[in-house]
């Protein structure tokens, strides 16, 4: 190739100059004649080395997969900007006849994306059970983590499953067995679903280690842990000791090589999608022990959050999990989404899984 654009200029420059050191000896009375001979022969030689230059369509091609790879990366940043529109219901009768009903059914709850040009440019979109049904095709989902992750895994299937409210229950009643695991297959579109329970940062390095040994990877991996470690073990640095050995497993997952695919999981030239689900804002004075009250105290969950981001394993500090920002949720949903001071209402954590849909749509590079 560089020998023949070598040869390629050394024509040009014969071409070019000896005709016009000829011309201009003879055409130096009449400069017109002269600058217009030039600009022929240097039309010509370009014309002459098109060949060994790329394309201008290539160029563009190769600007615009930058412009896309970038406008990829903006998009991911973005996907957790979401806003909150929590207000009373407009027959707060109705709720009292219901005799299951708790304070968070007197209250609306509705989000959707900012609309701030950026946000809008992106496109996000509230999927439905058969735009997920199509992403999730044939997927091997793993949950893990505490009960946070619980109640993410059981947003991820109520929105798969439908609205069928037998079944629901009976997935319910089984996902929320205490301190357990749960597995289930979607037969309608071949994906199966792992819940596991992994309260401490410790379980789910054991749990990505295992993947690793048996050469086995699911296709998208969502985990959370915090709230345990903080009453258990109360220190933020220990917590972030464990989440750094946590993110240096993680990152030995991807990229995947094929060989290291053929035991199942993720298809040759896949890889595991990861993230992370953050931790609630704490209500401390409705926390429902003293314990909870002392050791989740304001101060203790800002230095477990400081932790989080000194780490490195969230996307945004270069580490490999996207950020499920469940704080900026909860903060914004506010205390008419809690009863504990802990958990949320289901509303908080189906914008987790659509924030997770739509960052996987990203990753993916998928349209639906």
């Amino acid at each position: 190739m560089l020998g023949a654009i070598h040869f390629g200029v050394l024509a040009a420059c014969f071409v070019l100059f000896v005709p016009m050191a000829m011309a201009g000896w003879h055409l130096s009375r009449n400069k017109m004649l002269f600058f217009s001979g030039a600009l022929f022969i240097s039309l010509a030689v370009c014309v002459h080395l098109t060949p060994y230059f790329p394309s201008v369509s290539d160029i563009v091609a190769s600007v615009s997969s930058v412009v896309v790879y970038d406008h990829r990366i903006s998009c991911i940043n973005e996907v957790n900007q979401i806003v909150w529109d929590v207000k009373p219901v407009t027959n707060p009768e109705s709720v009292r006849r219901n005799n299951g009903s708790t304070k968070l059914d007197y209250f609306d709850k509705n989000w959707d994306w900012m609309k701030s040009r950026k946000v809008l440019s992106c496109e996000f979109q509230k999927l439905d059970k058969f735009d997920v049904s199509d992403l999730l095709n044939g997927s091997w989902v793993v949950v893990a983590g505490d009960s946070q992750a619980r109640f993410v895994a059981l947003s991820l299937l109520n929105l798969v499953l439908g609205s069928d409210s037998k079944v629901m229950e009976s997935v319910r009643g089984d996902l929320f067995k205490r301190h357990s695991d749960y597995s289930i297959v979607v037969k309608e579109i071949g994906m199966k679903l792992d819940f596991v329970w992994a309260p401490y940062e410790k379980d789910l390095d054991d749990l990505v280690v295992s993947y690793k040994k048996m050469k086995k990877y699911p296709d998208v991996v969502i985990m959370g842990t915090g709230l345990w470690h903080m009453l258990h073990v109360n220190n933020a640095s220990d917590f972030g000791f464990r989440l750094k050995e946590l993110s240096s497993h993680v990152e030995s997952l991807v990229p995947l090589t094929p060989k290291e695919q053929e035991g199942g999981g993720s298809v040759s030239g896949r890889s595991v999608h990861l993230f992370w689900i953050g931790m609630p804002v704490l209500i401390n004075g409705m926390l429902n022990t003293d314990e909870k009250k002392e050791k989740m105290s304001d101060t203790v969950w800002h230095e477990y959050d400081r932790s989080l981001g000194e780490s490195k394993i969230l996307r945004q500090m270069g580490g490999p999990l996207i950020l499920l920002d469940i704080q900026s949720f909860t903060w914004n949903c506010g205390p008419q989404c809690t009863l504990d001071g802990m958990h949320y209402d289901s509303a908080v954590y189906d914008a987790a899984v659509h924030v997770m849909l739509n960052a996987l749509l990203i990753e993916s590079h998928q349209t639906l």
